[in-house]
């Protein structure tokens, strides 16, 4: 560890986490098609939903996990070995190392920009993970949800911190967004995702919560826009972490990441 000077932190390539989140079919995974042709050449698609029609003819490597410890396997490619995980750790350096020495799995730290679709389906991709291990059972052979559950979200918590440390990458993260009615009658929106602890502390790990919604300006006739600031009138999730955002936005990932990323300093190290 050391100390970086003024310069050298601001010549560091950085890259914006993003949430994406808004209700089923509102054309979240077709965002991909408004990057441009650069970002998409050095972008990872992570498919885990199985759900690219919209994206079918698009030029873009993926890759398709279907078990957790796949699915951890990106999150040490994207964001490198951690130096304070044990050997027996993933993220330590140990796993990093058996990773990259696979030629396939090495490939996945080539990429600028990762998209994974979705969020909600990784969840629950660690929850079957996590529902056959010890810590589901209790001493006598039952299942234990409160251990399930706590499992879950240190896993996943510890995946999502992982991919935001990948400080010189672009990491779009997907979900569903899902309107939840409690017994008052009373209606709120969440994030879909197995498990609360996640849910709640999700924000506070991305830079930017955009959620892609419908919105009616009066005249009947909704437009997909993206709401990126909180409070916002329609009660929706919301973050903006650069604060360059305006409350509403084209929905247009390319123009997004464009107006989120830093220009490089033209400064050197050594001034």
């Amino acid at each position: 560890m050391r100390l970086l000077s003024a310069a050298e932190r601001l010549a560091e390539e950085r890259g914006p986490k993003i949430l994406v989140t808004g209700i089923p079919g509102i054309g979240k995974t077709s965002l991909l098609a408004t990057a441009s042709p650069v970002t998409l050449s050095r972008s990872l698609f992570v498919d885990s939903e199985a759900g690219d029609p919209s994206v079918a003819g698009l030029s873009i490597a993926s890759y398709r996990p279907r078990a957790w410890p796949e699915t951890r396997d990106i999150a040490a490619a994207v964001g490198g070995a951690n130096p304070a995980r044990p050997s027996n750790a993933a993220y330590s350096q140990a796993h990093y190392d058996a990773v990259v020495a696979n030629p396939d799995l090495a490939e996945l730290t080539r990429f600028s920009t990762v998209f994974v679709d979705s969020l909600t389906e990784i969840s629950r991709v660690c929850r079957a993970w996590a529902e056959l291990q010890p810590e589901s059972f209790t001493d006598r052979g039952k299942k234990d949800l409160r251990g399930t559950y706590g499992l879950v979200a240190r896993e996943m918590i510890g995946w999502l911190q992982q991919m935001q440390h990948a400080r010189a990458k672009t990491v779009i993260f997907v979900s569903v967004l899902e309107k939840i009615i409690d017994d008052f009658g009373a209606s709120r929106w969440e994030i879909q995702l197995e498990g609360q602890r996640t849910g709640r502390e999700l924000p506070a790990i991305v830079d930017e919560v955009i959620t892609m919604h419908a919105i009616d300006f009066g005249d009947n006739k909704p437009v997909r826009t993206f709401v990126c600031t909180s409070p916002n009138p329609w009660g929706l999730p919301a973050k903006d972490r650069s604060g360059k955002l305006n409350q509403l936005e084209e929905p247009h990932l390319g123009k997004l990441i464009e107006k989120l990323t830093p220009p490089k300093s033209t400064e050197t190290a050594g001034e």
